[in-house]
């Protein structure tokens, strides 16, 4: 993707060096449009490109010249942190159709720090993305109105919030997941069924833990205050909340913890006690990860469409670069329980 001519954030002068920002504005398109005219990119109007090029001529707008000169579409995705293979399975997923639609992507981490978000942004500026895949993540809203005035294309994945522009969101139906997880070990006959839950802030903790309560309600039961403990999706969180609730005076006989990587911590600190799962605690995870399958034993989970929601991702994004509306603004994938050798019948 090739980078521009740097001007002034003003109106510019037939002669002076321009901004792409400039040219998308008095052109009345996007930055990313103009980028593709820039690049010699086909997917742009003859209506648009004659405009815009009428401009780029006026202001004798020059690219700097880069070393592939490909002009290929580029995507930012962009997540809180990327140490989790749930990250992983989203970027499979979002490889795999950027690949075959010849679209490059630009990994980002941004930490939730303001900072990091910021120097993110100017090197989006400084790339012309066509399109933005925000992963659980929340911009500042002076960073969001940014990228609607460049003309990104914005979709968010699993959102943290409520997105602070019209964007659309892909998540996974994270509260019938959550019932569905506490029915199985309902099912099995337990009644001491303990949460490990995840962050708060993050909307799929939420709906994962409103599942939960909603299937202990429907069986007759309370959430118990002392069997519900915070967690972070890692596996430090569900090592030590399954700790937590082993010591309390009358432990639960089954755990679901809101992410498989919890719930290995938790298998790890049910080892370290002598005591074995499915037989003294049932487990279930969420997401289902590949690395379950081979846990000791392997996992009960409710499965997450991680890789598929990457993919509508790029495919929902693309859509909007060609300033076409995707089919629905809010979509959830399905979640699915996933039944393995870490849960059993509660032990008379």
């Amino acid at each position: 993707m090739a980078t521009h001519e740097i001007g002034t954030d003003g109106p510019a002068a037939p002669g002076s060096r321009v901004t792409i920002t400039e040219i998308a504005r008095q052109a009345g398109v996007s930055v990313p449009t103009v980028s593709r005219v820039v690049n010699g990119r086909s997917d742009v109007s003859p209506k648009t490109r004659a405009r815009v090029e009428e401009l780029l001529q006026r202001y004798g707008y020059r690219k700097r010249p880069t070393s592939s000169g490909t002009g290929a579409a580029l995507l930012d995705l962009v997540f809180n942190d990327l140490d989790s293979p749930w990250a992983v399975e989203i970027i499979r997923g979002v490889e795999e159709v950027a690949h075959a639609t010849g679209v490059g992507t630009v990994v980002s981490a941004i930490h939730g720090r303001s900072g990091d978000a910021r120097e993110w942004m100017r090197n989006l500026r400084a790339r012309a993305s066509d399109g933005v895949i925000l992963v659980t993540s929340d911009l500042e809203p002076v960073l969001h109105e940014e990228l609607r005035i460049l003309g990104v294309p914005l979709v968010v994945v699993d959102p943290a919030g409520s997105p602070a522009l019209d964007a659309p969101t892909i998540g996974a139906a994270n509260w019938s997941g959550g019932m569905a997880a506490t029915e199985h070990l309902l099912s099995l006959g337990h009644r001491r069924i303990a949460l490990i839950a995840g962050p708060p802030r993050l909307l799929c903790s939420r709906a994962r833990f409103d599942g939960y309560r909603a299937a202990l309600e429907g069986a007759g039961l309370a959430v118990e205050g002392s069997l519900v403990v915070p967690g972070d999706f890692h596996p430090e969180s569900g090592f030590d909340g399954c700790n937590a609730l082993l010591d309390l005076p009358e432990p639960p006989t089954a755990i679901f913890a809101a992410s498989d990587q919890m719930a290995l911590g938790a298998i790890e600190a049910l080892r370290r006690r002598g005591l074995r799962v499915p037989e003294d605690m049932s487990l279930v995870g969420f997401d289902d990860l590949p690395e379950v399958r081979w846990s000791a034993p392997p996992l009960t989970t409710v499965r997450q469409p991680l890789a598929e929601m990457g993919k509508l991702a790029v495919r929902t994004v693309l859509r909007l670069a060609r300033d076409e509306q995707p089919d629905s603004p809010r979509v959830e994938l399905g979640t699915e329980l996933v039944v393995r050798a870490s849960t059993a019948p509660l032990a008379p």
